[in-house]
């Protein structure tokens, strides 16, 4: 992938795509790095309905790299700003239900402010 980041220097998806690699490798530092620099590249208030995508990267590689804090901080704002997801065909946005069912926020688990974020409002 990163040979495509080099024609490609603003793609934050690309950019995100590099990020949740590395956190599958392991490496923090690169993880962190591409997810801030992808936050960079497209934030959200340039882009009101993409920007939101690199916060979703952000509470993904957090949650996954034993940063709780960070993540539900990213998960608060993304269940409270429509965007489109850049991790799903359809661009579903995450809500209560999908993070009730998504595998990556498995260490968020027992958090109850997770727990909290996984609960249906009313309507």
């Amino acid at each position: 992938l990163e040979p495509f980041l080099k024609q490609q220097p603003e793609n934050w998806v690309l950019i995100g795509d590099l990020a949740l690699t590395n956190m599958g490798l392991g490496d923090k530092t690169a993880a962190f790095a591409f997810v801030e620099k992808a936050i960079a590249v497209n934030p959200i208030e340039k882009d009101p309905m993409d920007g939101p995508g690199s916060i979703e990267i952000l509470a993904r590689v957090t949650a996954r790299m034993g940063e709780p804090d960070r993540a539900i901080s990213a998960l608060q704002k993304l269940l409270s700003t429509p965007y489109e997801s850049p991790l799903n065909a359809a661009n579903v946005p995450l809500t209560p239900a999908l993070l009730r069912l998504d595998p990556m926020f498995d260490p968020l688990r027992n958090d109850p402010r997770f727990q909290k974020l996984c609960e249906e409002k009313p309507r």
